[in-house]
């Protein structure tokens, strides 16, 4: 299997449309970031959302790292709106805190999600970031629209199990979802451990649109 480290990583940004979406689509793969190196620094964006999703969204990651308590920015824009509504003040708390941030990695959704929320995160972070490796994650849904993704990332059954717990215990308001389970969530790592041939048979999938090898 064709490696790729991402040992230079000193700050990475999260962009989330929604409080749960980071967690879901990539809460594993920050986890071995952060247990491979505590020094990094992870950020979190997370645009939509009222007061309730926001204090979620906080809440989450206040304790997501047992050690680190990551920077939370919440845009508190409309759940379900974006692009059609409040596109500028999305696209400006973006550009703002990764001027802030200067990432090296940045996490996002797939440009080619078909939540319109999500799109738009995808959209603006490529704009935004083109000097950083952008990671699009994915996030089953009803519309079924996930798609073979080109970079695997192992994870450990443990690390497995605390994104799963950590979903179940944080996003209270997601729970009457019927998707929302920890067999969704597991699925889902599982059909990507088995296309990366990962030890402990679990991984997270991303894609990645352009990576510039420097050797």
């Amino acid at each position: 299997m064709i490696g790729f480290s991402t040992d230079g990583v000193r700050r990475v940004l999260a962009i989330g449309a929604h409080s749960d979406d980071i967690e879901i689509g990539c809460g594993a793969t920050m986890l071995a970031l952060h247990d491979h190196d505590p020094e990094i620094t992870f950020t979190w964006v997370v645009l939509t959302g009222g007061p309730d999703r926001q204090a979620e969204a906080a809440a989450s990651a206040a304790v997501f790292f047992a050690e680190t308590e990551p920077n939370v920015m919440c845009g508190g824009l409309r759940d379900g709106y974006l692009p059609y509504e409040d596109a500028v003040a999305g696209k400006e708390l973006i550009h703002r805190v990764g001027n802030e941030v200067a990432p090296d990695l940045v996490l996002t959704h797939r440009r080619d999600d078909m939540h319109q929320d999500h799109r738009f995160c995808g959209d603006v972070a490529h704009q935004a970031f083109r000097d950083s490796l952008i990671m699009e994650y994915e996030i089953p849904k009803f519309d079924g629209d996930l798609t073979t993704p080109n970079v695997l990332v192992p994870v450990t059954r443990a690390l497995a199990d605390r994104k799963v717990r950590h979903l179940m215990d944080q996003f209270a308001s997601q729970r009457g979802k019927g998707w929302f389970t920890p067999d969704t969530f597991d699925a889902v790592m599982r059909l990507r451990g088995i296309e990366a041939g990962a030890p402990e048979g679990l991984a997270e999938g991303f894609h990645v649109r352009k990576l510039i090898w420097r050797p």
